[in-house]
């Protein structure tokens, strides 16, 4: 196992982890791969890391800044797949834990996720990171005709 920042030429391998997590229905509102360009300019070029096994990427994950606001520079949500062959073996939560320490050392102070009610794996893998369930966001959108609740959570630095 070795996590290593994520690099423009593993996007073949995170564009196909996250199209089987957009498969599942309960992992994301969109409904489509983004190119390369939309993804990068999406996620903060710093704290995107991936996970692999033997050479091959089984998991991905980056940060999003919530808010181009100064005072919010220190937050930002965590986005985080596995592939569906790898569930379950902890590489998310080592994956995630690289994620927390390698943004507090970026200087983010809390970091923030919005987790489908129905994906009881990703709530389950915060909270054993730290995270707590500071609301829902009960049908707050729809995807494919069908409303759906947000459970919203947070991470705050030990460091601050």
């Amino acid at each position: 196992m070795k996590i290593r920042p994520l690099i423009a030429s593993d996007f073949s391998s995170v564009a196909t982890i996250y199209k089987k997590g957009i498969a599942t229905g309960i992992t994301t509102f969109e409904t489509k791969v983004p190119d390369w360009e939309s993804w990068n300019q999406k996620y903060n070029v710093c704290c995107r890391f991936v996970v692999e096994k033997n050479n091959i990427v089984v998991g991905w994950c980056a940060l999003n800044k919530v808010s181009k606001r100064k005072v919010y520079k220190g937050v930002a949500e965590d986005t985080i797949y596995i592939d569906s062959d790898f569930q379950g073996k902890h590489w998310g939560r080592l994956l995630l834990r690289h994620l927390i320490s390698e943004s507090e050392r970026e200087g983010f102070w809390t970091l923030q996720a919005a987790i489908f009610s129905q994906n009881k794996s990703s709530i389950s893998l915060h909270i054993s990171c730290g995270f707590r369930v500071i609301g829902v966001r009960k049908k707050i959108a729809q995807r494919d005709g069908i409303w759906y609740d947000n459970i919203l959570m947070e991470r705050r630095s030990i460091l601050i």
